[in-house]
């Protein structure tokens, strides 16, 4: 069979690619022949046809094509039968959609199924009988039955044929429509003596190649005179009925008369329809001709029918008119909202007018019931654009950010115009894929945490937290130590912090008198491609604790010496003896001092300041007062818990060395060391180390000087002047007197408001006694009375 195609192509571009293509194809072609190369037709390359995943969109047509993207044609999918597809319609098309997608384009498809002469013409019944009266007159009409040909066109039933032809000749009328009405004439008068009964074979002949023919037997009965034919009032008769009457409901009713009386005069109606659903539909009353429907009507299916009515006599003779009924439309479809391709994801960062969904639109009802208009939700980023007649586009109208919303429901609402207004909707749902458009942000500017020294290397100390507003691995935040540096040392030595929890650890434990704090800053960092960042400083904070015992600066405990604080007999109450100097390392109320008195010779002679630690008298000193007083002062911190150090301070009360010496020379050495000794002891034990030594060069230095001077004065001539240290004692009597070493020392100033550090000639004393020293004091001048004069004018220079 050979095929015939006939294509062409129109594009218009309005938002999306648009075009149309028409083929024609022969009916009854078998599974898998071509209707056409749509990709070549439509300039559309093999690659695009396969990655925009070409398809097709259709209510109804899907079943009897299909399309192969290898090959970018169509193909017959099931055997197309054109009277079965369009029943009474002369030209029988399939309407589709092609549709690719990234990016959306659809092209229209109007494939033509014509006509093969597949079908013999048929009569509805083998049989048709007539009687006719032999009083008929040449001239008269039968209408007689016309074949039904479902091909159409020239495949149709082209002409009739009636054998024989001794006393009927045929007469085919053209109507409007296009059918023809088939008549039986008599040619001559009939003779019912000579044959009561004839037979005829009306043939019925298609134009296809090969001719087919449909045969249907006439028998006629001739009667009795009966010489009028019932008439018609009118030949057509025009009705209108809406389509949503109900069944029963009068179209009209048609009139017919006859001249005849009698029985001649009875007139039957009846339908003569033979094609399509005519007698489905409509009903006459054969008694007074009344047209009714006895089915639902359709304006959507049928707009207009034509009821074919007969009117017969007893007599045989007959008379036909046409009923004309158009269909009212009523509003009763609503538009069918189809979704030709549609995108359930979208990128954030789409760009405007990007389309989502192609939309088509149907409504099935007629003038302004059939005008359909579209509109979606408002406030939202999208607007729905017309492209041709019942096709929309739905695109993006704005920019989109998941982090305002990650997902859009979108109504589609579509109403008609009629009264009332039809309308349906569909929703749609479009997701918003996600971009890596936003940085971790943590939850503060900045941190500070604290911790107390001492800890456990490995210890949790604070936990950062930073939030992604983005999405998924977007939104994934990981942890990064940011490199520095903390007094010279990597700060990853000191503290490390959690990729995934953001848990800072302590690498090592912690010394609050090293150091008492440090910050390093924190990154916190997405999985995004590429990633986004942002960081925090933090700052740790070491706390203090009690983990150190005060340190006794002064009195120094010696082991080779005994150190004495020198008290006279004469000192009031409230003298100051001496003040017991102690630091702690630690920091806060760990630091603060307290002093108590906790052993004294004599306890009720002197006491110690709780806060100041220094050393008074509670009462006057008399001469039975020991002359060595031993005090042990304990020094507490305000710690939890607390922690001490003692302290020996030797008090000597007595007015003169001599008496001091004669007690002090059996002093027990002390044999208490303090072995919590710190660095700041050893530093302040050298400093006055140094500073002694200085004194001791500076005074033999002095010395030297002065005897040089004395030499001098002495071999001039001059009168000699002897000089005596101030505060000097010496004993009554003549004999030898042990050496006495007098030092000035660093010690503490007394209530006396002296700002020395170092006491002077005229401060109190310091006995320092090496008890191992047993040689006598010799006198270093030859008088025998005790002189303290004023210094001389040489030691004043």
């Amino acid at each position: 069979m050979k095929r015939q195609v006939l294509s062409f192509l129109s594009l218009v571009l309005i938002d999306s690619v648009i075009a149309q293509i028409s083929y024609s194809i022969p009916e009854e072609m078998p599974k898998g022949s071509l209707v056409g190369n749509f990709a070549q037709d439509l300039g559309l390359e093999i690659k695009r046809v396969i990655s925009g995943k070409a398809k097709i969109y259709s209510r109804n047509s899907e079943e009897y094509v299909e399309l192969s993207r290898e090959r970018g044609v169509l193909l017959v999918k099931e055997r197309i039968d054109r009277e079965a597809l369009c029943t009474e319609m002369e030209v029988c098309t399939l309407d589709f959609q092609i549709i690719l997608e990234n990016p959306i384009e659809f092209y229209s498809v109007t494939v033509q199924i014509t006509d093969i002469n597949d079908n013999a013409p048929t009569f509805e019944k083998r049989e048709i009988k007539f009687k006719i009266s032999e009083s008929a007159v040449a001239g008269a009409k039968f209408d007689l039955e016309r074949a039904l040909d479902h091909d159409v066109g020239l495949n149709g039933v082209q002409i009739y044929e009636l054998r024989p032809t001794n006393n009927f000749a045929l007469k085919l009328h053209n109507n409007p429509d296009g059918n023809k009405n088939v008549e039986m004439v008599l040619q001559k008068p009939l003779d019912r003596e000579k044959q009561d009964q004839i037979n005829l074979i009306l043939t019925a002949v298609d134009g296809g190649e090969p001719q087919m023919t449909g045969t249907m037997q006439i028998v006629i009965t001739v009667l009795d005179v009966n010489d009028n034919a019932p008439v018609f009032t009118q030949k057509t008769y025009k009705a209108a009925v809406s389509e949503s009457s109900q069944t029963g409901t009068v179209v009209l009713t048609v009139t017919a008369s006859d001249k005849d009386e009698g029985t001649n005069s009875k007139i039957t109606y009846s339908i003569t329809n033979t094609q399509g659903t005519i007698r489905q539909l409509f009903a006459v009353n054969k008694e007074n001709g009344e047209l009714s429907l006895t089915g639902n009507i359709d304006f959507e299916k049928n707009r207009h029918f034509q009821v074919n009515i007969r009117a017969i006599d007893e007599g045989g003779l007959t008379d036909s008119c046409k009923v004309i009924v158009d269909v009212l439309d009523v509003n009763d479809n609503t538009p069918e909202i189809n979704i030709m391709s549609k995108s359930g994801l979208i990128s954030e960062h789409a760009e405007l007018n990007t389309v989502v969904t192609a939309i088509n639109v149907e409504d099935l009802d007629f003038g302004e019931n059939g005008k359909v208009k579209c509109f979606i939700t408002e406030n939202i980023p999208f607007l729905l654009k017309s492209s041709t007649i019942n096709f929309y586009s739905l695109v993006t109208d704005s920019e989109l950010d998941r982090e305002r919303a990650s997902e859009y429901n979108i109504t589609v609402t579509c109403s008609d115009e009629g009264v009332p207004s039809l309308s349906s909707s569909v929703t749609l749902t479009l997701q918003i894929s996600d971009v890596n458009d936003n940085a971790p942000v943590f939850e503060r500017s900045s941190y500070e945490a604290y911790i107390v020294e001492n800890n456990t290397p490995g210890l949790s100390i604070f936990t950062v937290k930073a939030t992604d507003a983005d999405w998924n691995q977007n939104a994934r935040v990981s942890y990064i130590l940011e490199d520095s540096s903390v007094n010279g040392v990597p700060v990853s030595s000191y503290v490390s912090v959690s990729a995934d929890s953001g848990v800072i650890h302590a690498v090592r434990s912690f010394d609050y008198e090293q150091i008492k704090d440090f910050h390093f800053r924190i990154k916190a960092q997405d999985g995004g491609s590429p990633p986004l960042s942002g960081n925090v400083t933090v700052k740790i904070l070491i706390q203090d604790q009690n983990d150190n015992p005060p340190q006794v600066l002064y009195p120094v405990q010696t082991g080779g010496s005994v150190v004495a604080e020198m008290v006279p007999r004469s000192a009031d109450v409230g003298y100051l003896v001496t003040k017991v100097v102690a630091v702690d390392v630690d920091s806060g109320q760990n630091a603060w001092l307290s002093y108590k008195l906790q052993k004294a010779t004599d306890r009720a002679l002197f006491e110690v300041g709780l806060q100041n630690g220094e050393i008074r008298t509670i009462r006057q000193v008399t001469d039975k007062d020991a002359v060595k007083q031993r005090l042990t002062v304990i020094v507490e911190d305000n710690g939890q818990p607390s922690r001490s150090a003692t302290v020996i301070v030797n008090v000597a009360v007595a007015d003169s060395f001599p008496e001091v010496l004669s007690e002090f020379t059996d002093f027990p050495h002390d044999k208490e060391y303090n072995d919590n000794l710190t660095f700041y002891l050893v530093l302040a034990l050298a400093v006055v180390s140094f500073l002694f030594i200085t004194c001791l060069v500076v005074i033999i230095s002095v010395k030297i000087y002065r005897w040089r001077q004395s030499r001098i004065l002495y071999h001039s001539s001059l009168p000699v002047i002897p000089y005596y240290p101030p505060r000097y004692s010496d004993t009554l009597g003549t004999g030898t007197l042990p050496h006495v070493y007098n030092y000035e020392v660093y010690r503490t100033t007394d209530s006396r408001k002296s700002d020395n550090k170092f006491g002077g000639a005229g401060s109190q004393n310091v006995l320092i006694m090496d008890p191992s020293s047993t040689g006598t004091m010799q006198r270093i001048q030859s008088e025998k009375n005790i002189l303290d004069e004023p210094d001389s004018p040489l030691e004043n220079q």
